[in-house]
């Protein structure tokens, strides 16, 4: 039987640095290591990037996971809007309240915060927050008795 890892979700993103406004500087990703152009990128493949794109590449660790995330910077195509949107990131947030304001503060949509009810009978918050360029991260936290 095959085994399988995941190694880590990848978003499109236009501009790196922008990105990581919210996903360093809110959320508490840290660069783990940038790549620059390299045009003969897997990437422009499978994900049917046009050949007269330019590429960025940065990957993100989170605390205990190292490069669970990556963004990939595409510049000179258009990144337009996908309906419905087809993906999305899910993070538990150790204080989600600072989490939507930093979001809130970089004039990111927030959506109206849910009560979150788990499989395992657990409840707690959950809300989604789209960044600069259209990808949904939805952030939650298990209330604390309940852990």
């Amino acid at each position: 039987m095959n085994s399988i890892r995941f190694q880590r979700a990848n978003f499109m993103v236009r501009d790196i640095e922008r990105a990581l406004a919210f996903y360093r500087d809110v959320l508490g990703f840290e660069v783990a290591f940038t790549q620059g152009h390299n045009p003969a990128s897997y990437s422009f493949p499978v994900f049917e990037i046009p050949p007269h794109a330019v590429l960025g590449f940065c990957v993100l660790s989170a605390p205990n996971q190292p490069r669970v995330m990556a963004l990939t910077e595409v510049t000179n195509v258009p990144l337009d809007p996908i309906r419905p949107r087809r993906s999305a990131i899910v993070l538990e947030a150790t204080d989600p309240d600072a989490v939507v304001a930093g979001a809130h503060k970089l004039g990111l949509q927030v959506y109206a915060e849910e009560v979150l009810s788990t499989a395992d009978g657990r409840t707690g918050r959950e809300i989604g927050i789209v960044d600069y360029d259209d990808n949904l991260v939805v952030i939650y936290s298990i209330t604390p008795s309940q852990e």
